[in-house]
């Protein structure tokens, strides 16, 4: 069993002074750790303080907070540092590259052109004189501009001049208008408007013999630009042998007809047209009255 304590055991005997508690123990040099509590510290010596080793503080360690954990680097930021550094780095290679392969062309120009020397002057020359170099540009050439040939103009026919058109010439002979019928008194026809009157003269200048009619061959144009078809009818009364209807004509022979055209009252012809036909490459003929 444990004997229990007595506080008279502890006490110093008579005459003697109570020891402090600090006293009973040595004190422990500047620099050693302290003993944990409820042990003796260790004797004088015995950890003799370490060379950069901090003291205690006051206290002992135990009242001292622990120092922060040191913060660790984020894993990208090595990598992203030295990429960036490798860009700077090439960007200025580069830029340095480009740079002394540029100015090294003209220096090289420069260098192979040959120093100027001045001329000595003449003897028989009173005054030297310096020729400067002669520095003139080139003018550039004129570009070539090939200008489209302009249209040949129709050929314009009048009354009186020979047209080919097809297998036949034409001559226009006379026009005449304000026509209001054609025929004789008893057998006749009347316009609906008046006729205009056109002396044609017709001449085969092909090999071979062909057929002429008037109707469907010639046409009319006013100013304005209107057209008008031969009236057959009044053809056959205005020619006293039906000449320009249905006519054979022979090879180098001719025929002279009227042609009628049946036109509002007021209107002016200004263009007779001969159709050269379909079955030909021949272009029509046009002749201005």
């Amino acid at each position: 069993m444990t004997t229990p304590y007595d506080p008279a055991q502890n006490q110093p005997p008579a005459g003697q002074q109570p020891m402090p508690p600090t006293a009973q123990f040595p004190q422990v040099p500047a620099g050693q750790f302290p003993p944990p509590a409820g042990q003796y510290p260790p004797p004088a010596g015995q950890f003799p303080a370490q060379p950069g080793q901090v003291p205690p503080p006051p206290g002992g360690w135990h009242d001292v907070a622990p120092a922060p954990a040191a913060r660790k680097r984020p894993a990208w930021l090595v990598p992203t540092l030295i990429g960036v550094g490798a860009m700077v780095v090439l960007c200025c290679g580069i830029g340095a590259v480009g740079a002394m392969f540029g100015d090294s062309k003209p220096a090289s120009v420069s260098a192979s052109e040959p120093p100027a020397v001045a001329k000595p002057a003449d003897a028989t020359t009173t005054a030297p004189t310096t020729t400067a170099p002669a520095t003139t540009a080139a003018a550039p050439a004129p570009a070539k501009t090939t200008a489209a040939p302009a249209p040949a103009k129709p050929e314009t026919f009048g009354i009186g001049d020979k047209v080919r058109g097809g297998d036949f010439e034409f001559t226009v002979k006379s026009e005449k208008c304000g026509i209001s019928q054609v025929g004789s008194q008893f057998l006749n026809t009347k316009a609906q408007g008046t006729f205009c009157k056109v002396s044609v003269t017709v001449k085969n200048v092909t090999k071979s013999a062909h057929t002429f009619h008037a109707d469907g061959t010639l046409t009319a144009q006013d100013a304005s630009g209107r057209e008008y078809e031969a009236d057959g009818e009044a053809g056959i009364y205005g020619n006293s042998d039906g000449q320009g209807f249905l006519d054979e004509i022979n090879p180098g022979n001719s025929v002279t007809a009227n042609v009628y055209f049946d036109v509002p009252k007021g209107t002016k012809l200004k263009t007779i047209t001969f159709d050269a036909g379909l079955f030909t490459l021949a272009e029509d003929a046009v002749v201005t009255l």
